[in-house]
């Protein structure tokens, strides 16, 4: 087995059984500036600070591909609703300055089985930087 990251206890891995996965992962930083006015010349830019980074991936989830779809998705939800700090890990690197929080998820079933069970998604989600107090 190949573990190539975690979100908390959401493992990234592959195997013969198992492949969880993301893709299209994106990672967006910027900073903030606050602009006085000034009477009859430039504003004047003033740096105010750092906002946190925020990340967005897909994850696809399938019985197929040895995941349960609906508790991996139940898990999500938990984590995002009760504001849950995670740990980002990717390959050996902790990702970010502390941890981050689940802020919203898109998903988006592709087959269903038996009584509506879901057999494959994929999965949207987008964290939130949380930065050590």
């Amino acid at each position: 087995m190949a573990v190539i990251g975690c979100l908390g206890d959401i493992v990234f891995q592959v195997s013969s059984d198992t492949v969880r996965t993301f893709s299209n992962m994106k990672r967006t930083g910027s900073v903030k500036f606050a602009i006085h006015q000034r009477y009859g010349a430039m504003p004047l830019t003033e740096f105010t600070g750092i906002d946190p980074e925020k990340i967005s991936f897909d994850m696809v989830l399938s019985v197929f591909l040895g995941a349960d779809p609906d508790a991996e998705i139940e898990k999500i939800i938990d984590y995002e609703r009760s504001a849950k700090t995670l740990p980002l890990v990717i390959g050996s690197k902790f990702i970010g300055s502390y941890r981050w929080t689940i802020t919203s998820h898109d998903i988006k079933p592709k087959t269903y089985g038996k009584n509506g069970k879901v057999l494959s998604t994929t999965v949207s989600i987008q964290l939130l930087e949380y930065p050590k107090a």
